[in-house]
C-alpha cells in the first residue's frame, strides 16, 4: 500500500439507477464508476471525456441528513475536485427516486456536454455551428467538448 487512506466505495442502488438512465440517454457517453483520481477520494461517476464528475449525495453527505446543508468533508471533496479542474454536478439521492426526478439532471448533463436535451443523440440541422461538422458517437462528443473548450477560452 502506498500510504493512501483506504476509501470505502459503495455503489448505491440510486447511483446505479442514475448511471443506467444516463447511459441509455447518451449511449456513446463514457462513464466510469467509483473512479479514484490521484489522491482524491473516489468519485461516484466520472465522465472522463468531459472532465465532469457526478456525485450522488446520500443523507450522510449532509448535516442532520436533511439534504439542506452539506457537511465539511463533502464540501472539501467538491472544492478539491473543482480545484483539480473538474466540473462537479451533485445530485441528492432524494432527487433520484424516479425517472421524472432524474430527467432534469440528465438534461443538465446533456447541456453541459453539448447535446441538445430533446435530441436523443441526434443533432437537428438548425443547431449547426459554423465550421463544425457534426458526426456520430465518440467523434461527435469529442467535437462537442472541443467546441465547449474553445467557447470557454474565446468567450465569444
Amino acid at each position: 500500500m502506498s500510504g493512501r487512506p483506504p476509501y470505502q466505495t459503495i455503489v448505491s442502488k440510486r447511483q446505479s439507477d442514475f448511471r443506467n438512465q444516463l447511459q441509455s440517454s447518451i449511449p456513446s457517453l463514457k462513464i466510469e464508476e467509483e473512479k479514484s483520481l490521484n489522491s482524491l477520494p473516489p468519485v461516484d461517476l466520472l465522465l472522463p471525456d468531459h472532465n465532469m464528475v457526478i456525485e450522488v449525495q446520500g443523507p450522510s453527505h449532509y448535516m442532520g441528513g436533511d439534504f439542506n446543508a452539506r457537511n465539511g468533508s463533502t464540501l472539501l471533496k467538491i472544492a478539491l475536485l473543482q480545484k483539480a479542474g473538474f466540473e462537479v454536478i451533485e445530485i441528492p439521492t432524494n432527487q433520484l427516486l424516479n425517472n421524472d426526478l432524474m430527467k432534469p439532471y440528465i438534461d443538465q448533463i446533456k447541456t453541459r456536454i453539448g447535446i441538445p436535451p430533446q435530441g436523443h443523440g441526434s443533432v437537428p440541422l438548425k443547431r449547426r455551428r459554423a465550421g463544425a461538422a457534426y458526426v456520430t458517437g465518440e467523434e461527435h462528443l469529442e467535437e462537442q467538448s472541443n467546441l465547449a473548450k474553445r467557447k470557454k477560452t474565446s468567450n465569444q
